[in-house]
């Protein structure tokens, strides 16, 4: 199985990347397209343009990597669509097992926007990530599974169950814990995670992030970009995932 976890940045997808690493039974691997899209020979992107690209890292070598390794062993990615879609054709997507983690828009622009106060709107991620959707919804004739943030933080038990159930793997309980420390495996080969995941770091679970942003008003652009996002938000949202219930 080749699972993706589509996301936005700042969506806790990071946090539900290492439970998936608790698991024990994929090869998880953190943000690939992302790195070549700012990193790889062939980037998309010069935000990081004065960070020397990796020799040989491309889009093509990447995929013709990842898609031996999952005829072998399961597999998890997890990434942004933005920093992929060009390069998705039918093919590809059609070895993929596909699934969306959103987030209040606010979060997450706020989130970015501290971080990156220049971030895009393809940065922002939620066009792209529509797009997909949407793509994946029309060829298969029903929504792909979708879960938000606020439920993985709320019911984490639940909502990783309903996930789990809907993508037809087994549900490792164990999994939502783990020790605080170092996050070394969610480390970019540019830049490193540096205060990205801070959070991260100092978490045993799923938790509600204990940072706080200054109001989105305060910063007209990314206003503009949060009310751009909120309608995209809201449609995938209608087709969410609701956490299973749990047996007593």
């Amino acid at each position: 199985m080749l699972l993706i976890l589509w996301a936005t940045p700042r969506s806790i997808s990071t946090a539900f990347e290492w439970m998936m690493r608790q698991r024990g039974d994929f090869e998880c691997f953190h943000e690939p397209w992302n790195e070549l899209y700012y990193y790889g020979e062939d980037r998309r992107s010069q935000r990081d343009g004065h960070v020397p690209a990796r020799p040989g890292h491309h889009y093509a070598s990447f995929w013709d990597e990842i898609s031996v390794l999952a005829q072998a062993q399961n597999m998890f990615v997890k990434d942004f669509a933005y920093s992929v879609e060009h390069h998705l054709d039918d093919a590809k997507l059609s070895a993929m097992t596909h699934t969306f983690l959103i987030r209040d828009p606010k979060r997450v622009v706020q989130g970015l926007g501290h971080h990156w106060p220049d971030c895009t709107w393809d940065e922002v991620g939620f066009g792209p990530l529509h797009r997909l959707f949407a793509q994946i919804a029309d060829r298969d004739g029903t929504p792909p599974p979708v879960i938000d943030a606020s439920d993985l933080i709320g019911d984490p038990e639940g909502t990783i169950r309903a996930y789990c159930d809907a993508v037809g793997i087994r549900f490792v309980a164990e999994a939502l814990e783990w020790s605080q420390g170092e996050r070394t495996e969610v480390s970019w080969y540019g830049e490193g995670s540096g205060p990205w995941h801070d959070a991260l770091r100092q978490s045993s679970g799923f938790h509600k992030p204990p940072t706080e942003y200054p109001p989105l008003e305060d910063t007209p652009r990314l206003q503009g970009l949060y009310e751009r996002s909120l309608p995209l938000y809201a449609d995938m949202l209608a087709h969410k995932l609701g956490p299973a219930a749990l047996l007593g």
